[in-house]
């Protein structure tokens, strides 16, 4: 075809076919004459001094080839050889020379003692290997990938090859052999610099090569010796032959190690599939390209007559048909070394194919559908959440982020996990696919996290698994996944969820790890378990508080029924936003009424800035506290925008507007005021009269303004105590006001004799003097070293035990009965999260509810060691299904039964999770009471149980424990029920309507405040991370009073120390708490028939300083008819006009009263009996009202009954606990005759509405 061997060639047809043949493969720009020799078949140029006669040189090109080869071959073999030769001989004359040294040892010394010149030839071989040495490490060094300089020449060694490829692709469609001008051909004179450069690579590899022999049989040396030699030759003949050169395609193999060396390919996959596809085509084109060689020569021994045209092209299809067995019969190998190349390459080749193939396709398939990197968006911020990404978890965290409640979040959710997500999570995924996205990987792995631009997020939250069964090696892995975080970016914010609270320490051992930079842990223990405590304090309070930290949707309802009102105050949730400037000056309660009345806005907490500029969040601090500039409010209300109106508010602009939706961003430039202007409007506010009636300022303040900002500065930021201010002032300028008038000032009467400083409410002489002088004991720890919890020295746990005979035969009333399901091997709960709350030291000692716990002892030791410096704390060994240890502890006179389980997590079925806590609730609901047992017992009681005082009239306090009339069902009882599967709610009420699907806080039992499930904080996830004040928020609503100073002192010792009362910790007893008010009887009794819910606000607030917030209505009060039923249900932050009926308890936050404990032997029993239907002291502090003739009589016979019956047993008392004050006040328990309907529906919730004390005069106690 193309070329013919030294024979004739034959003429005719088959001559002029050929030459025709000849003509159709030369390129047509050339000019090329063919030779009229009928011999002639190389085509060349009169131009190119070639070969006239047309004799082929294929054989010069594969010589050169193979006398390099096998003359290096050779050469290092016989190199090799004698070197070994002079190794052995040499060897045999040291052996010699030892032996001749032995044998004349005077030879060897005088040889010594010979000095030897330096340059004798002893010196020089090691001079010589020195040499080579360093010459040999700096060839390892330039081809070394360890190095700048030797990445660079394998990477550039590399790209020159495939260029070399190249090259051959396109000399493909030319003849084997032809012609060439190498000064004239450009691809040529390309392909001779690779080659020289690849000559010039190949002495460096060579000088480096520890093992010269092995160097020289490398693939990579192969192809220089098939490759760099022919190219000399075609300069030298000045022709082409096409041959060997298809080699350069096995330099394909490297092809993953400089992806390796270039830091692209960094997973074992990666790499795997990279080798397996470089392999592959490598061994597919080289093969390709013997078959092109062959096919288009001939076969030697032919004449090279049985050609055929094949482009290279064609070849690589003939090689992948022939590998995948397929074999069309369109193209295949005519030459014998075609076919027989073909035989032995089937059988490596299909192998490969068959193997190679599907590891490539399952590589490709199995890689990470959710690889890729985040990409940011110029002005839109993202956050990052690991952790637990289950359907669950992740269906509740966007369900309450992205709620329409919310402001326009302009934040996009990347979530990252290391295993893909199934198939309904992936279609959660894609219905929110313009906010949220997924990536495959881990937090502990630096890559992943740099994946996900973690260093420019505006936060990581870490979701935990609620319901896994070893809930310390979960919290173990969340603070493994802060410590990856932090050590990668140690400025990110990290808000994680925690299981049990006594891990919470070990986040404070990451030293990047800073609260005050917005890092929150959310301890899931520690916030289930005071949620439930303080519904032992106010039930139904756990399902309001879940209700404000969640974002629900509001639904309404047109018919007539409690779910209307539930849902209505569903739709509230906690928001936050800075007052406006029209509030600075004006006292905490003047601008709460403001808000409600004329913004339609709860105000109930404000973040206060100290002197020292330190701020701290105060819960309805008090008529004390002034607005200052710039104060961030916590507000109450349905959606954001309404909680605008507090910050766009203006006086000047929106005082005469009655429909809060007008108040919108005024006009007006809002200029300051002047410092006179704003104390005169902030006294204006406090006494309830319009700017020009009031007589609050003096004439003489008027005339001498300039000296009242000399001697009184106030600065911009805040305004103090302008009445105080002002009094002092007037002071010092005397005026024509009456000392009455004096008085009315400030709002509170002052003595001449008392300071205006005393008119602080954290100063310790405030406190009464008897009580003073008691909590001031420097010999005497009553409290905790923080003063925020009370305290008492540890007790060994078998002093708290009670066998059920003693139980049964002390009197337990408005105690707190805790069922505990628990053993040996249960997870902790976290028992102390759920004392803490009932011994917080705003409570006075007598106040305190007595625990009973009732459970395994052996899972109580375990809880003890956290339990054991808290008072008026009772164990029962038992379990809480036995109805004989229940009527023990007299759980029908409990204030509240709690009812948890440390078992939970332990069953794989869901639905089974709660069994026991379930059927707990059941059988206590199922029990029945005789009323007579109450009263027997507190007649004979022979025993007080420990922790509860003893009571006599004489000594019977004003807040003493006054027993109701006993529930005589179980279905009557208080109750709260901890759940771990929401669906499992259905199963508490029996007399429900409940569907199975329905959500939690649409269920009956979660309205009604008997069902607290954790999964209700999920929400606090997103609440933090849009305001870090939230979770500040509620940990002091709920815990009690934690701080972060004592987290850090639990981190220490595990344990509450004791610490003496100083002026400083019992200021931090004056905090306000959240308690139950009853209407039906007591100051507000007026309004609770047919009254305002917002006159009752008004009213609370000004009178005693109490911000109400919700109601605890009975289920049927709406109904026309009477109801036996005692179930009720939370209405949060009702409207202004929302009528009130007297069976309401009202929720409220009331201030902390000092004079509750005075010494309480200077109150008469009159007094004390006219308190016998309230409330016991555990909800609100009251004043007596007008003594009621009709109740005065049944009492005082009541008291009279019980006097007899102490004096009977006086000789018979047991005491049972030693750490209760010397002068506690023992328990006067009073049964008041009541029909059983109304002590079903009030009394069994009891309140001391009675028992409120209005705001006290400061001048009573000076």
């Amino acid at each position: 075809m193309l070329a013919e061997a030294d024979g004739t060639v034959p003429h005719g047809s088959d001559s002029s076919m050929r030459t025709s043949n000849i003509n159709n493969n030369i390129n047509p720009d050339s000019s090329i004459l063919i030779s009229k020799m009928e011999d002639v078949v190389i085509p060349f140029s009169s131009e190119v001094p070639c070969d006239n006669n047309g004799q082929r040189m294929w054989w010069a090109f594969l010589a050169s080839s193979m006398v390099t080869f096998f003359g290096g071959l050779f050469i290092i073999l016989l190199w090799r050889t004698l070197k070994y030769l002079w190794t052995v001989c040499c060897h045999c004359n040291i052996k010699n020379k030892e032996a001749q040294k032995v044998n004349n040892p005077a030879n060897n010394q005088a040889a010594d003692r010979t000095p030897k010149g330096p340059d004798e030839k002893e010196e020089a071989p090691a001079s010589e290997v020195g040499w080579m040495t360093s010459v040999k490490d700096w060839a390892g060094v330039m081809i070394s990938a360890q190095t700048l300089t030797g990445r660079v020449l394998v990477v550039l060694v590399f790209a020159l090859s495939i260029g070399a490829l190249g090259i051959y692709f396109i000399d493909s469609s030319d003849p084997i052999e032809s012609c060439q001008n190498f000064y004239k051909d450009f691809t040529l004179q390309i392909d001779m610099a690779f080659n020289v450069f690849f000559l010039l690579y190949f002495g460096l590899r060579f000088i480096a090569a520890n093992d010269k022999l092995w160097f020289w049989l490398e693939v990579n040396s192969v192809v220089d010796f098939f490759t760099v030699p022919p190219v000399f030759v075609s300069v030298y003949l000045n022709r082409s032959w096409l041959g060997l050169r298809f080699l350069r395609a096995l330099r394909l193999i490297q092809f993953s190690e400089i992806l390796q060396f270039l830091n692209i390919l960094k997973t074992s996959n990666s790499i795997k599939l990279v080798n397996l596809c470089s392999i592959f085509i490598s061994t597919w084109l080289t093969a390709a390209g013997f078959i092109h060689l062959v096919e288009n020569s001939g076969d030697p021994w032919e004449n090279f007559q049985n050609s055929q045209s094949l482009s290279y092209w064609e070849c690589v299809y003939l090689l992948m048909v022939t590998m995948s067995t397929v074999g069309y019969g369109d193209v295949y190998a005519k030459t014998t070394l075609g076919r027989l190349f073909m035989v032995f390459f089937i059988l490596g080749g299909l192998a490969m194919f068959a193997s190679y193939v599907p590891e490539i396709i399952e590589l490709i398939g199995n890689r990470k559908k959710y690889g890729g990197s985040y990409s940011a968006v110029n002005g839109r911020k993202h956050i990052v959440v690991c952790g637990h990404i289950t359907l669950e978890s992740v269906s509740n965290f966007l369900k309450d982020f992205l709620h329409k409640d919310r402001d326009d979040v302009n934040v996009e959710i990347v979530f990252l996990h290391n295993i893909s997500p199934n198939l309904e999570l992936e279609a959660l995924f894609k219905r929110h696919f313009t906010q949220v996205e997924f990536y495959q990987g881990s937090v502990l792995n630096p890559h992943d996290l740099a994946r996900v631009k973690i260093e420019s997020a505006d936060a990581c939250l870490i979701l935990a698994n609620k319901y896994c069964a070893d809930p310390d090696a979960e919290d173990a892995s969340n603070i493994m996944r802060v410590i990856s975080i932090k050590n990668y970016h140690p400025k990110i914010r990290i808000i994680t969820q925690m299981l049990q609270y006594h891990n919470k320490a070990h986040l404070l051992n990451i030293p990047s790890w800073n609260w005050k930079e917005g890092d929150d842990a959310i301890c899931l223990a520690e916030l289930k378990a005071g949620f439930i405590a303080q519904s032992c304090l106010a039930q139904g309070l756990s399902t309001m508080l879940a209700n404000l930290f969640s974002m629900r949707s509001f639904i309404e309802i047109e018919e007539d029924t409690w779910q209307k009102y539930y849902l209505e105050g569903v739709a509230n949730e906690m928001y936050t936003e800075y007052l406006s400037s029209a509030f600075v000056g004006l006292s905490f309660p003047t601008v709460c009424e403001l808000c409600y009345v004329k913004l339609k806005l709860l105000l109930i907490a404000i973040e206060y800035k100290s002197e020292q500029r330190e701020s701290s969040i105060l819960i309805n601090p008090g008529n004390h506290v002034k607005m200052q500039e710039g104060t961030l409010g916590f507000f109450i209300a349905s959606d954001a925008k309404e909680v605008k109106r507090a910050f766009f508010y203006c006086k000047a602009c929106h005082d005469d507007i009655t429909d809060p939706k007008r108040i919108k961003k005024c006009g007006c430039k809002r200029p300051k005021m002047s410092v006179y202007k704003r104390m005169k409007l902030a006294c204006c506010f406090d006494c309830g009269r319009s700017e020009q009636d009031c007589s609050c300022m003096s004439g003489s303040v008027h005339s001498n303004m300039d000296t009242l900002q000399r001697a009184y500065p106030l600065s911009s930021v805040s305004v103090h105590d302008c009445a105080t201010t002002l009094r002092a002032f007037e002071d010092e300028h005397p005026s024509t006001l009456s000392p009455k008038k004096k008085q009315r000032n400030g709002g509170m009467r002052n003595s001449p004799n008392c300071s205006p400083k005393m008119m602080s409410r954290h100063d310790p002489l405030l406190i009464p003097g008897n009580e003073q002088i008691e909590n001031m004991d420097m010999n005497v720890k009553r409290y905790d070293s923080t003063g925020m919890f009370h305290w008492c020295p540890s007790k060994d746990i078998e002093k708290v035990i009670l066998t059920r005979s003693e139980a049964s035969m002390t009197v337990l009333s408005g105690h707190v009965v805790v069922c505990i399901f628990g053993d040996v091997t249960s997870a902790l709960v976290g028992l102390r999260n759920l004392v803490m709350p009932l011994r917080a030291s705003n409570f006075h000692y007598h106040e305190l509810k007595p625990i009973v716990f009732v459970g395994s002892l052996d899972y109580l030791r375990r809880e003890w060691e956290t339990l054991h410096n808290f008072p008026k704390v009772s164990i029962l060994p038992g379990t809480p299904l036995s109805r004989a240890d229940l009527r023990a502890v007299n759980i029908n006179l409990c204030d509240m039964c709690v009812i948890l389980s440390a078992n939970q997590n332990n069953i794989e079925d869901a639905s089974l999770q709660d069994k026991e806590c379930i059927l707990a609730s059941l059988n206590i609901k199922s029990m029945q009471f005789d009323d007579s047992i109450g009263v027997l017992q507190a007649n004979s009681q022979g025993f007080t149980p420990p922790g509860m005082d003893r009571s006599s009239p004489d000594s019977s306090p004003v807040h003493g424990f006054v027993r109701q009339a006993s529930v005589t069902t179980g279905s009557n009882i208080p109750i709260i029920t901890e759940l771990v599967n929401d669906s499992n709610v259905q199963f508490l009420d029996q007399d429900d309507d409940d569907d199975p699907d329905t959500e939690l806080y649409l269920t009956q039992p979660f309205a009604c405040g008997t069902a607290f499930a954790v999964s209700v904080l999920d929400s606090l996830m997103s609440a933090t991370y849009f305001n870090d004040n939230i979770l500040t928020l509620i940990r002091t609503l709920v815990t009690g009073g934690a701080t972060p100073e004592l987290e850090a002192l639990l981190a220490e010792e595990n344990a509450l120390r004791g610490g003496y009362s100083t002026p400083q910790t019992l200021a931090n007893r004056d905090r306000c708490r959240v308690a139950q008010l009853a209407l039906y009887d007591g100051p507000f009794a007026d309004l609770g028939d047919g009254g305002c819910y917002g006159d009752l606000f008004c009213k609370a607030l000004k009178t005693y300083n109490m911000l109400c917030f919700g109601i605890y209505r009975l289920r049927d009060a709406h109904l026309s008819a009477p109801s036996q039923c005692t179930k009720r249900y939370v209405i949060t932050n009702p409207p202004y006009e929302f009528e009130l009926v007297p069976t309401d308890l009202i929720f409220c936050l009331m201030q902390f009263d000092h004079n509750a404990g005075q010494s309480r032997t200077s109150l008469s029993h009159s007094s004390h009996s006219s308190h016998s239907s309230s409330k016991k002291s555990s909800s609100v502090h009251s004043i007596p009202p007008s003594n009621r003739q009709n109740r005065s009589s049944k009492t005082r016979e009541a008291r009279d009954k019980q006097n007899a019956t102490r004096m009977n047993r006086m000789g018979q008392e047991k005491k049972w606990f030693t750490d209760e004050p010397e002068n506690a006040y023992p328990r006067n328990i009073q049964i008041k005759p009541m029909s059983t309907h109304m002590a079903n529906q009030v009394n069994q919730y009891k309140s001391t509405s009675s028992l409120i004390p209005p705001i006290r005069e400061v001048e009573d106690e000076c």
